[in-house]
């Protein structure tokens, strides 16, 4: 057992016995502290989940008008609703598996929306991106909520 693995009195940390050895023989035992490669891999998520509220707020608009899309009518195509909804968990659950800290797994949450809010109302060159309809509502939703679940399922992992 490595060093920063035990307490002070010599006993595993997590519990012990054959229950607490076959926990972390199945199951990599995550630190409260984290490495330079667990700093890489977060800065690395962050990175990400700026980029993609970049471009799930830009793409937000999308129509099927015939410009960009085929023309469907002129509908809206929020697909980055769709997005937003499938890849919240996905950075969650990768910033978690970097330390145990809740602020480590819920900070891309907060990137995401501290992003859509700052470029949403202060967007670039003072335009303001976010719209005033359902869709803006659609995304926002669809992505704090399932992050929020996926946040959720980590705190009530055991330890």
């Amino acid at each position: 057992m490595a060093a920063d693995d035990r307490t002070a009195g010599g006993a595993a940390v997590g519990g012990g016995g054959a229950a607490g050895a076959a926990g972390t023989a199945t199951r990599p035992q995550l630190r409260d502290r984290m490495g330079l490669d667990d700093r890489v891999a977060h800065v690395a998520v962050l990175l990400q989940t700026a980029v993609l509220a970049v471009l799930e707020l830009f793409f937000l608009p999308l129509r099927l008008d015939g410009a960009l899309l085929p023309a469907a009518g002129g509908w809206p195509f929020p697909i980055s609703v769709v997005v937003a909804a499938v890849s919240m968990p996905l950075l969650v659950i990768a910033a978690s598996s970097c330390s145990r800290k809740m602020s480590v797994a819920a900070s891309p949450l907060l990137v995401w929306l501290g992003v859509l809010l700052v470029l949403g109302v202060f967007g670039p060159g003072g335009d303001v991106v976010l719209a005033n309809d359902w869709r803006t509502l659609a995304l926002f939703g669809a992505g704090a909520l399932p992050g929020a679940v996926a946040l959720g399922a980590i705190m009530g992992r055991p330890a």
